[in-house]
């Protein structure tokens, strides 16, 4: 069973890449968990965020037993895969049985449907990805990476149309800080071969050849005849209209949200601020032939 992460800053492309992936018949894929960030807490904190600590640990917490995030979000997990089997599942109290539950129960499902890999895709596992290792150690993630000063847009773009939702508060400098942070994990990781980077504008302009490069590492079949579109459930649109555009899994030209929406000034202060999203490219794509030897090499 193949076991996948797709993580990235928000607004990257993670839904795209999930919805693109849930067409293919090996694949299994469901809405976001955000298990591990229940599991371990503190996003803000490992985000960067100004004035923010990391939270004490409960004496409870610091000897194996979960947080009681954890069990609502295994409990909702449990209601949505394993169905009238959830009502017989006993409760869990401890944090590796937690995890061994949550890949149980996403390995259950996809050997039930005859699929041969799951996706969870929530963008926030970018922060834990050392506790999915630790606990999935043949973990794949698949990093989904977009300009900073497109993604910057996309936020600012999705406040104005959804004026009532509470995913991308904070302002064009809180998400600056964190667009630069999700960066400095993707280069943490450039080497890894556990490690796929998917640049959006890449996918948009050669699709064909991104789809290959995704299927080689992910050991899934590229020629396999796909959906027509997405026709698993990957979001909610009542608590998340902005995916709608997404949920086809059928890449389509990327608008230039960030000159409609930002004047000159603040392009050159976003221009100014982020990391350089070409060095980010070079890191992560540079090792990309080395990385697939490596991939190919353990796969053996």
């Amino acid at each position: 069973m193949q076991r996948i992460f797709v993580v990235g800053c928000p607004r990257s492309g993670t839904t795209l890449v999930q919805a693109m992936l849930a067409r293919h018949p090996a694949v299994l894929t469901l809405p976001e968990t955000a298990f591990f960030e229940c599991l371990c807490g503190d996003l803000k904190w490992r985000w960067g965020d100004r004035d923010v600590r990391p939270q004490r640990r409960r004496l409870r917490q610091r000897l194996g037993f979960a947080h009681k995030r954890a069990y609502k979000a295994l409990d909702m997990l449990q209601r949505c895969l394993a169905r009238e089997a959830a009502a017989h599942l006993p409760r869990l109290l401890r944090t590796a049985g937690c995890v061994r539950r949550f890949i149980g129960l996403l390995d259950a499902r996809a050997y039930a449907e005859g699929r041969t890999a799951w996706i969870e895709k929530t963008p926030y596992h970018l922060l834990y990805i050392p506790e999915i290792e630790h606990y999935v150690p043949d973990a794949r993630f698949i990093h989904v990476i977009r300009p900073g000063e497109d993604v910057l847009a996309s936020i600012a773009d999705a406040n104005l149309r959804y004026e009532n939702n509470n995913a991308f508060g904070g302002g064009t400098v809180h998400w600056s800080r964190r667009w630069n942070r999700a960066a400095q994990i993707h280069r943490e990781h450039a080497r890894q071969p556990h490690h796929h980077f998917v640049f959006l504008d890449d996918l948009t302009s050669d699709m064909h050849r991104e789809w290959r490069r995704l299927c080689e590492f992910l050991q899934i079949d590229a020629a396999a005849e796909l959906d027509a579109s997405c026709d698993q459930l990957i979001a909610d649109l009542d608590s998340e209209p902005w995916k709608r555009e997404a949920l086809s899994g059928l890449p389509g030209q990327t608008r230039d949200k960030a000159e409609s929406l930002f004047g000159p000034k603040m392009r050159e202060w976003l221009q100014r601020k982020l990391t350089p999203y070409e060095e980010l490219r070079r890191c992560c794509k540079g090792d990309e032939q080395d990385t697939g030897r490596k991939v190919r090499y353990l796969s053996r």
